[in-house]
């Protein structure tokens, strides 16, 4: 998963609260998370130890075929 805060419509008043600020501050570029550390964020997460992502991307994410 390919997460650009650039084009994350919750940019500024969500980025508090969102795993990627916490974890690594304010990216200036794009961050890649492959599915097994995708769950791994997801679960964290679930269990209360780190927040959600909050990305809402401006554009719609594609899935490779």
């Amino acid at each position: 998963m390919l997460i650009d805060c650039d084009d994350c419509t919750a940019r500024g008043a969500g980025c508090d609260d969102c795993v990627i600020s916490v974890l690594l501050g304010p990216p200036d570029q794009p961050v890649q998370f492959d599915p097994a550390e995708r769950v791994a964020l997801v679960r964290l997460a679930d269990a209360g130890l780190l927040p959600p992502l909050r990305l809402v991307p401006a554009k719609p994410i594609t899935r490779p075929a």
